[in-house]
């Protein structure tokens, strides 16, 4: 299926970058997951996060994802007021530290952060810093949790930019957040867009006095949802967790990047900070979407009910 390339523009505010880049389908793109923990201190997570992005690189990685608030400890585990001074402008001081890396090592990185974007009004982001540091995108979550301690609703405004995919040096790129990786609708859009690899930032793991009966079943159905992307969309699809305790969630680390055909390429600890450097042949998204031809059998003209609240 031919790309559907988006020519929108992004809020003048950060721009979008308007260039459309050929992509090679034969080509081998190497992607970095680097999953952490984090502390306490935005400034030495930032700190540590540049040195992973230069092991990451230095084992290959072309294309590399942070986690979901790579620079902090994840915030809504209550609602406080006094958390939104976590929060930065995009552009930023965090963006501006990551453009300069990526422009050193000519990488591309996914970079998610708490976005303030003007008093009062915050969303949960993630910036595509292009290999020669300029912006290729900007993502703002689409679906919002409210749940024992992932307070959500109260710190972020709903994403308005829609579900993206862009351009970088070494393919089109999409972003879903967290809550949004559990959608199907959000994946498809994104995969209509073009993107040929979606990246899912994330912080999710166990609430107290779950772990022993339903920690398992879990993370398996994280996982499974993830994958299946991967397979009705005919594309890569990689999530990176964070891992450690704070506060009372146990985050279950698993990052993990899956082929178009579900395969688990590679799956990191669930307990240990960890590099993954995966090669991905692009090839195999023209393989699996000639063989599984989802796209060509979609029946559009009988979707209508999915803008409802509810069939009936």
């Amino acid at each position: 299926m031919a790309a559907v390339r988006d020519l929108g523009l992004l809020p003048s505010v950060f721009p979008e970058k308007q260039t459309q880049v050929p992509i090679d389908p034969s080509c081998h793109v190497t992607v970095g997951l680097i999953q952490a923990a984090c502390s306490t201190d935005p400034g030495v997570n930032l700190d540590q996060t540049v040195e992973r992005i230069r092991a990451a690189v230095a084992a290959g990685a072309q294309v590399i994802c942070l986690q979901e608030f790579f620079n902090l400890q994840y915030p809504c585990q209550s609602e406080d007021h006094g958390q939104f001074e976590l929060a930065e402008p995009i552009p930023g001081p965090s963006t501006k530290v990551i453009v300069q890396i990526a422009k050193e090592l000519s990488v591309v990185v996914v970079v998610p952060l708490f976005e303030k974007r003007t008093h009062g009004l915050f969303h949960n982001s993630a910036v595509v810093i292009d290999a020669d540091g300029s912006t290729a995108g900007l993502y703002r979550k689409m679906h919002i949790p409210d749940d024992p301690l992932y307070y959500e609703k109260f710190y972020f405004a709903p994403g308005d930019l829609g579900f993206r995919a862009f351009d970088t040096k070494y393919g089109r790129i999409g972003v879903c957040i967290c809550w949004d990786q559990w959608f199907p609708e959000a994946a498809r859009l994104t995969a209509m867009r073009g993107a040929e690899m979606m990246f899912a930032p994330t912080a999710i793991g166990w609430i107290p006095g779950e772990k022993e009966r339903f920690g398992a079943s879990q993370f398996s159905a994280w996982q499974t949802m993830i994958r299946s992307h991967a397979i009705a969309n005919g594309l890569f699809v990689a999530a990176t967790n964070r891992v450690g305790l704070e506060g009372e969630i146990e985050f279950w680390g698993g990052s993990f990047l899956s082929d178009p055909y579900g395969n688990v390429l590679s799956q990191a600890s669930h307990e240990h900070e960890q590099n993954l450097v995966v090669d991905c042949d692009l090839s195999l998204i023209n393989t699996a979407r000639t063989h599984w031809p989802f796209f060509r059998d979609r029946r559009i003209d009988a979707y209508g009910g999915l803008v409802d609240c509810w069939a009936d």
